[in-house]
C-alpha cells in the first residue's frame, strides 16, 4: 500500500540502510554540485547555466521531498500522519514548481513572496518531524550497524538543509536577515544552505552582520551540530556489534 508499510524486522531493518543511503547521497548531490554550480553560475539569471542549476535543483528538491516521505514510514504507522505528509509535500513540490520555473515565469518578481513563504513553512516542520524519528531510531539501537551509521549522517546533513530552509523563511519574511539584500527563490535558497553548513561546519561566513535572530539561531545551530557529533560518537562507540551480540 501507497502510505502503510509491512515489513518483518529484518527487512525494515534492511530498507532503513537503503532508506538512509539513499537520503544521504541526495543530501550531499544538493550540498556539494548545488554549492559548486551555484557558485560558477548565477541560478536566478537566464543563462544556459542558470537555467541548468535551477532544472537540477528542481529536480533534486523533488526527489528529496519523497524520499523523506519514503522514510518516514519506516518510523511509523500512523496512517493520517503520513498522509498528512505526503499531500503537504506534494503541495509543496507543485507550489515550488510553478513559483520556481526555470522556463516560465507564473508568478512575477516580489509576488511570489508569499509562495516562498509558505513552502518553507510547511517544509521545515516536516524535516524537523523526519529528524526527530531519525534521532530515535538511531538512538534506540541496541547494537552497532552499518544503517545507525548511514542514519547519523542523514541527521546531520538534515539538520543543516533544513536549518538552510529556516534561514530562508526568515530571510523572505524581513529582506537582508543575513546581512545584504539576495534574490527571492533559488539565490536566496543556495546562500542559505552555504551559510548554515559554514555554521554547522564551525567555519566563517561570508556574512559577518545578521539580524541577531539568525545570529542566536546560528548558535543554536552549532551547538546542537556539535552535541549530536559528541552524542552519537559516544553512543555509536559503546554498543556492541550484532556479530558479538551473543
Amino acid at each position: 500500500m501507497l502510505f502503510k508499510r509491512t515489513l518483518s524486522e529484518e527487512q525494515l531493518e534492511s530498507e532503513k540502510l537503503k532508506d538512509y543511503q539513499r537520503v544521504v547521497m541526495v543530501q550531499m548531490l544538493i550540498v556539494v554540485l548545488g554549492m559548486v554550480l551555484a557558485g560558477l553560475y548565477d541560478p536566478g539569471s537566464d543563462t544556459p547555466g542558470g537555467l541548468f542549476v535551477n532544472l537540477l535543483f528542481s529536480g533534486f528538491g523533488v526527489l528529496y521531498a519523497f524520499l523523506l516521505w519514503d522514510m518516514m514510514r519506516n518510523f511509523t504507522q500512523n496512517l493520517p500522519l503520513i498522509s498528512i505528509v505526503f499531500f503537504v509535500l506534494i503541495g509543496i513540490v507543485i507550489t515550488g514548481l510553478i513559483v520556481e520555473n526555470p522556463f516560465i515565469q507564473f508568478v512575477p518578481g516580489d509576488l511570489r513572496r508569499p509562495f516562498l513563504m509558505g513552502i518553507h513553512g510547511a517544509l521545515f516542520p516536516i524535516e524537523v518531524l523526519v529528524i526527530s524519528f531519525t534521532i530515535v531510531d538511531v538512538f534506540g539501537g541496541k547494537y552497532m550497524s552499518t544503517e545507525r551509521l548511514w542514519g547519523a549522517a542523514c541527521v546531520f546533513l538534515m539538520i543543516g538543509i533544513s536549518f538552510g530552509s529556516l534561514y530562508d523563511l526568515i530571510n523572505i519574511i524581513q529582506p537582508g536577515s543575513l546581512g545584504e539584500e539576495l534574490e527571492l527563490g533559488l539565490p536566496s535558497y543556495t546562500e542559505c544552505i552555504y551559510y548554515s553548513f559554514n555554521v554547522l561546519g564551525g567555519l566563517d561566513t561570508a556574512y559577518p552582520n545578521p539580524t541577531k535572530l539568525v545570529r542566536n539561531l546560528g548558535v543554536i545551530e552549532s551547538v546542537w551540530g556539535n552535541l549530536f557529533t559528541v552524542l552519537i560518537i559516544g553512543k555509536l562507540l559503546t554498543l556492541p556489534s550484532k556479530e558479538n551480540k551473543s
